[in-house]
C-alpha cells in the first residue's frame, strides 16, 4: 500500500527556514507530479508549489522567491525548502504525489500525506 510520510515541520521565528521532506513507499511504478499544499485554520487548502516529472516548477505568488521545491526520483522524495518564513506561512503542509502504483492497477492516482505542522512566530 502506498504511503506518503512528511517530516521537517516545526516552530520557527519569522525570517527563519525549514525544510520539509516527503517520501513515498510501496509498489510504485512511476511518480508523475509532486507538490506541496497547505491549510491554515479556517481556510481552504491551497497549492504552495508543484514540480512535474520533467522538473518544471510552479509556485503560489505568496511564496515565490522564498520557497523552493525539488525532487529526488531515486528516493521517491519531494522537498520544500522554505526561507524567509512569515507568520502567514503558518499552516499544516501536505505532500501530494500523482503516481502509478500497484494499489490502483498502475493507473495515475493522487496520494496525500498526513500533514506536518509549520508554525512561524512573529
Amino acid at each position: 500500500q502506498v504511503q506518503l510520510v512528511e517530516s521537517g515541520g516545526g516552530l520557527v521565528q519569522a525570517g527563519g527556514s525549514l525544510r520539509l521532506s516527503c517520501v513515498a513507499s510501496g509498489i510504485i511504478f512511476r511518480i508523475n507530479a509532486m507538490g506541496w499544499y497547505r491549510q491554515a485554520p479556517g481556510k481552504q487548502r491551497e497549492l504552495v508549489a508543484v514540480i512535474s516529472s520533467g522538473a518544471n516548477t510552479n509556485y503560489a505568488d505568496s511564496v515565490k522567491g522564498r520557497f523552493t521545491i525539488s525532487r529526488d526520483n531515486a528516493k521517491n522524495t519531494v522537498y520544500l525548502q522554505m526561507n524567509s518564513l512569515k507568520p502567514e506561512d503558518t499552516a499544516v503542509y501536505y505532500c501530494n504525489m500523482n503516481l502509478n502504483a500497484r494499489d490502483n492497477s498502475y493507473k495515475p492516482y493522487d496520494y496525500w500525506g498526513q500533514g506536518t505542522q509549520v508554525t512561524v512566530s512573529s
